[in-house]
């Protein structure tokens, strides 16, 4: 049995979780997040807790509970607590700016580039230069966070763009003469 699956997974309270043949539903303050249920894993839930079990004893049920088991986590998670990702703009006159659930940003280009945010995501900028991407689906908010930052990525002899927070940028050196 795979190790992240005999973990199991702690239901805090302030979260309802509704296990189905067809779906998992978690419900909690943050909104409500399905997941469909895999056929080689066997989800049961014994009061505040899950469990995940393989369906057989196949190598691709045993990566499947565990997967299942992680995926149910990030939901609990993102329903109790949320998920944020954090890009910063880098460059002169770069900026960005929050309008309800649209990013308007002037990153260097001749017109602004706006994203509209899915729902269930929020933006948030909290200076003018950085962004803050909020939401309960972990997979949803990385994406976006992604997209984002597509727009207009590092590029590596001044290490102008949009990063991540937390992302290290290698500067190349310039040709010598």
């Amino acid at each position: 049995m795979s190790r992240i699956a005999k973990m199991g997974v702690e239901v805090p309270a302030g979260v309802d979780v509704q296990v189905g043949a067809e779906q998992i539903t978690v419900k909690g303050g943050g909104g409500e997040l399905r997941l469909p249920t895999h056929a080689l894993v066997k989800v049961s839930a014994d009061g505040g807790r899950l469990s995940f079990l393989p369906v057989g004893e196949s190598r691709e049920a045993n990566a499947m509970s565990g997967t299942m088991r992680q995926l149910v986590n990030n939901m609990v998670v993102g329903v109790s607590k949320g998920f944020e990702k954090k890009l910063n703009l880098v460059g002169v006159g770069f900026r960005a700016q929050a309008q309800g659930n649209k990013l308007n940003l002037q990153i260097g280009f001749s017109h602004p580039v706006e994203f509209e945010m899915p729902a269930g995501l929020k933006v948030e900028t909290p200076a003018p230069t950085e962004i803050v991407v909020k939401g309960a689906d972990r997979q949803a908010v990385g994406q976006m966070a992604a997209v984002i930052r597509a727009a207009r990525p590092p590029e590596p002899y001044k290490g102008k763009g949009i990063r991540y927070a937390d992302e290290r940028v290698v500067i190349k050196e310039t040709k010598k003469k």
